[in-house]
C-alpha cells in the first residue's frame, strides 16, 4: 500500500470539499477518466489529471469503513457512508467496471430543509399527521427522494412526540432529536438487512418506521406487516408514478398471491409522492415536479379491483385532496416561466397529454379547460 500511496497524487478529500463548495450532487471517479461532478443534473468533467488505478485504490481505501476492509476484494458492489466533519456527509458506492474499481459519491448535506424550502407541494405535510399506513416516495435515481423523505421525517420530528426508527443502507441524513426521538440503524452495522431491521423495529416501540429502499419481496412483506400492525411506514422505491408503484409491488409476488397483496395494499396505502428534478429555464438549479396521490375510499376500491388507470383519471381532477399529476406539476412550472416547454415535454411520461395542455386544448385538469 505504501508504494500505491507514492504513486497517487489525487486527494479525494480535497476533491469532495470542492464538490460541496460548487454545489455538486454527485462525484464520479473512474480509472482512465478525468474526475467528474454532477452539477444541476449535468455531468461536468473537471480539468484535472486522468485518474489511475492507484488513485482509485487510495481513494476507496481512505473512504472505506474499517469493517469492510477485510472483504472489499470479495464483493462486487458496496454502499457506505463517509463524513468530512464540518463539510458534509457522503453516500459512497464502490463498483467494478471491466474488472477495475470505480466510485460514485453523493453529497448528503447536514442541513435538512423544510418542505416549503424545497419548493415541494405543501399538501405533502398532510402525510406527517397520519398515525398508521404506508407512504411511498418514488422516482428515478437522483430525483431528490432522500431529501424529500428527510424533510418529511424532520417535520414529524419537530411537530410530534413520536419514536421514529430509520433502517437505511447507508444512513444518509442525520437527525437531531427534537419533539420526537429518532433512532437510526444502518444495514450491515446495526442490522443484517432491511427485512430483519423492520422485523426487530416492531419490538422497539416505534410510531414511525422509515425504510431506506424497497428492493425485494421480503422487504415489501415486512413493510406491509409493519403498516398493518398500526405503524406509519415511510419508504422509497424506484418507480415513476403511483400506477407503476402499485404494479411493481404486486408483481413482486406470484400470480396466485397477487389478489391478496392487492387487497392488503389497498387497505394500508395512504399515499404516494413521485418526483423528478427539472432544470430551470434561466440561471442554475433545478425544481421538483411532483405527482401526489392521496388514497381515498375510491382509490382503495380501484387498487383492489385492479382498475389502476381509473386512479390516474381521479388524480387529474386536481383539487380533490390536493392531488396532482406529474403533467400538471410540469405545466405549472412552465406557466410560471420556471422551465421551458421543451424541458417540460422531455420530463413528461405522457407527452401527448402535456402537449395538449400546453396548447390549451386539454380538458379535465384544474377542474376544466386550461
Amino acid at each position: 500500500m505504501e508504494e500505491v500511496l507514492k504513486n497517487s497524487k489525487f486527494n479525494v478529500v480535497a476533491f469532495l470539499k470542492k464538490a460541496v463548495e460548487v454545489g455538486a450532487s454527485d462525484v464520479h471517479l473512474q480509472v482512465d477518466e478525468h474526475p467528474a461532478m454532477r452539477i444541476d443534473g449535468n455531468i461536468v468533467k473537471v480539468d484535472m489529471p486522468i485518474l489511475t488505478e492507484d488513485d482509485i485504490t487510495v481513494a476507496y481505501d481512505l473512504l472505506l469503513p474499517g469493517h469492510f476492509k477485510g472483504n472489499v476484494n470479495t464483493v462486487f458492489d458496496l454502499d457506505f457512508a463517509y463524513e468530512i466533519k464540518g463539510v458534509s456527509r457522503f453516500r459512497v458506492n464502490l463498483s467494478r467496471q471491466l474488472g477495475r474499481n470505480a466510485l460514485v459519491i453523493r453529497t448528503i448535506p447536514y442541513e435538512i430543509k423544510r418542505i416549503s424550502e424545497l419548493m415541494l407541494p405543501e399538501s405533502i405535510e398532510q402525510f406527517a399527521s397520519l398515525n398508521n399506513g404506508l407512504i411511498l416516495i418514488t422516482g428515478p435515481t437522483g430525483s431528490g427522494k432522500s431529501t424529500t423523505i428527510a424533510s418529511l421525517i424532520d417535520y414529524i420530528n419537530i411537530n410530534y412526540p413520536k419514536h421514529i426508527i430509520t433502517v437505511e443502507d447507508p444512513v444518509e441524513f442525520i437527525f437531531t432529536n427534537k419533539k420526537s426521538l429518532v433512532s437510526q440503524r444502518q444495514v450491515l452495522i446495526d442490522t443484517p438487512g432491511f427485512p430483519e431491521g423492520i422485523k426487530y423495529a416492531l419490538r422497539q416501540d416505534p410510531d414511525v418506521i422509515f425504510i431506506g429502499e424497497i428492493r425485494d419481496r421480503e422487504t415489501v412483506t415486512a413493510a406491509l406487516k409493519a403498516a398493518e400492525t398500526g405503524h406509519l411506514v415511510l419508504a422509497t422505491i424506484h418507480t415513476n408514478g403511483a400506477i407503476q408503484t402499485v404494479n411493481r409491488i404486486v408483481n413482486m409476488y406470484e400470480p396466485a398471491d397477487r389478489d391478496f397483496i392487492r387487497a392488503q395494499l389497498a387497505s394500508i396505502l395512504r399515499g404516494t409522492i413521485s418526483q423528478k428534478l427539472v432544470p430551470v429555464a434561466n440561471g442554475t438549479g433545478r425544481r421538483p415536479a411532483c405527482e401526489v396521490l392521496v388514497v381515498t375510499p375510491t382509490v382503495k376500491d380501484f387498487i383492489q379491483k385492479d382498475k389502476l388507470e381509473d386512479i390516474y383519471s381521479l388524480v387529474k381532477k386536481g383539487s380533490f385532496n390536493n392531488m396532482i399529476t406529474m403533467n400538471t406539476s410540469l405545466y405549472k412550472l412552465y406557466e410560471q416561466d420556471l422551465i421551458s416547454e421543451e424541458v417540460a415535454i422531455s420530463y413528461s411520461d405522457n407527452k401527448t397529454e402535456l402537449q395538449q395542455m400546453l396548447r390549451g386544448v386539454y380538458h379535465g385538469t384544474f377542474g376544466g379547460s386550461i
